[in-house]
C-alpha cells in the first residue's frame, strides 16, 4: 500500500489514493495540508479572492431535506431585499475593491423572478462601470434564463449537487420530479454550454454518507471538468426532516477535519480550480476559515446581506456573522487572510485558471 508521502506527490490519483488521503490524520494529515498549500500556492499564488454574497431572497420553491429555509418549514420569516438594498451592497462591494459579488436565493423559477435577476445584474453591471465580476447561485434554471442571464453579464454559476451518488441524494432530497437527481446535474451541462465558469459543491458529513461517496463526489467534479468549488461540512437544523438521523452524524469537529481533508485533497485532484473557504467551517471552528485558505481554499464570500436579513437566511444551525454590518465584516476577514499567510487580490474578479485552459 502507498504512503501518503508517495501519493501527494504524484499527479493522477486513483480511487484508492483519494480515500487513503481522504482519511488521513495525524502526521500524514500534515503531509496533506502542506502539499495542498504547496500546489496553491505554486499554481493560483498566495491571493485570496473576495466574493461579496448578497442572500437577497429565502423563498425556496424546493422541499430539501437538510434546509432551513426549505418550502415546508414554517417558522421561517420569508423576505425579499429590494433592488435598491441589493444594489447598495454591491455598491459597497465595488467601492471597498472586492472585484466580485454573489448573489445567491432560494430556487424560484417564476417569469418575475427571472426578469429581477436579469435586470439585477445589468444594474450591477451599470453601476460598476461593468468593474464587478458577478457570480450567481439562483439554483435550477432552464437552459434559456442561463444564457439570458450570462448575456447579461453574469460569468459564472455555483450549483451545487450536494450530493453526486443519486441513492443518497435521494436520501437528503424528496424523490419527486421537482427534485430530480437527473434534472440537477443536467442544469450543470446547461451552465457549461451557456458559457459560466462552473461551479458545484457537496456537503460532507451528511448521514448515511460514505467514504466512498466522498471519494466519488471528487471524481464527479473531475469527471464534469468544474472551474470552481463550494462545499463544507453538513451541520444540521432542528426544523428540517433529515433533523432526526442526527445520531447517525459524526461529532462536528470530525466533520471539520474531514470537510478540511476534501479541500486540500480536491487542490491536489485539481490544482488550477478555484476553492472557496464555506463559511459553514466557521459555524465549526472560529478560524475555520482561514484553516481553509491554509490547505487550499483560495476565495472567500464576506456577507454583503442587508443584517436584518441575515438571521432569516439560515441554511444550517449557528451561522456566523449574523449581526456584523459589511465593514465590520470586511476588516474582520483582512486580518484573518494576513493570519493565514495570503494576501487579498483587490480589485480582481480572481477567474478560474482551469476555466481559460480549458478554453
Amino acid at each position: 500500500m502507498k504512503t501518503v508521502t508517495e501519493i501527494v506527490n504524484q499527479q493522477l490519483f486513483s480511487a484508492e489514493d483519494l480515500r487513503v488521503l481522504l482519511t488521513a490524520k495525524g502526521r500524514d494529515r500534515e503531509l496533506l495540508f502542506a502539499k495542498a498549500r504547496e500546489v496553491k500556492e505554486s499554481v493560483t499564488g498566495k491571493k485570496v479572492y473576495f466574493r461579496g454574497l448578497v442572500e437577497f431572497s429565502n423563498v425556496c420553491s424546493k422541499d430539501c431535506l437538510y434546509c432551513g429555509i426549505r418550502k415546508s418549514n414554517g417558522k421561517v420569516v420569508r423576505y425579499n431585499a429590494t433592488d435598491e438594498e441589493i444594489l447598495e451592497a454591491c455598491r459597497f462591494a465595488w467601492e471597498k475593491r472586492f472585484g466580485s459579488v454573489v448573489l445567491q436565493s432560494g430556487e424560484l423559477e417564476s417569469k418575475s423572478f427571472v426578469q429581477r435577476v436579469d435586470k439585477l445584474v445589468k444594474k450591477i453591471k451599470q453601476l460598476s462601470n461593468n468593474e464587478l465580476g458577478i457570480t450567481l447561485s439562483c439554483g435550477e434554471q432552464s437552459q434559456e434564463t442561463y444564457l439570458r442571464w450570462f448575456e447579461s453579464g453574469a460569468h459564472r454559476y455555483l450549483l451545487r449537487i450536494e450530493a453526486s451518488n443519486r441513492e443518497l441524494y435521494y436520501k437528503i432530497h424528496p424523490d419527486t420530479p421537482k427534485h430530480s437527481f437527473e434534472k440537477r446535474v443536467e442544469a450543470l451541462q446547461f451552465l457549461r454550454e451557456a458559457g459560466y465558469q462552473l461551479g458545484t459543491g457537496v456537503m460532507i458529513g451528511l448521514p448515511f454518507q460514505t467514504s466512498d461517496d466522498l471519494v466519488n463526489d471528487l471524481l464527479f467534479f473531475k469527471k464534469i471538468d468544474i472551474d470552481m468549488c463550494g462545499m463544507g461540512p453538513y451541520i444540521e437544523h432542528e426544523h428540517t426532516p433529515l433533523y432526526q438521523f442526527r445520531h447517525l452524524l459524526q461529532p462536528k469537529m470530525d466533520r471539520f477535519h474531514l470537510a478540511l481533508n476534501m479541500i486540500a485533497v480536491l487542490r491536489l485532484l485539481m490544482p488550477d480550480i478555484n476553492i472557496a473557504a464555506a463559511t459553514a467551517l466557521q459555524a465549526i471552528d472560529p478560524a475555520g476559515r482561514e484553516k481553509a485558505l491554509t490547505v487550499g481554499a483560495n476565495v472567500i464570500m464576506p456577507n454583503l446581506t442587508p443584517c436584518e436579513y441575515r438571521k432569516e437566511y439560515l441554511l444550517y444551525e449557528d451561522k456566523p456573522c449574523l449581526d456584523e454590518d459589511a465593514a465590520l465584516c470586511r476588516n474582520c476577514l483582512e486580518a484573518r487572510i494576513e493570519l493565514a499567510g495570503s494576501e487579498i487580490g483587490y480589485d480582481e474578479w480572481g477567474d478560474s485558471k482551469h476555466f481559460f485552459s480549458r478554453q
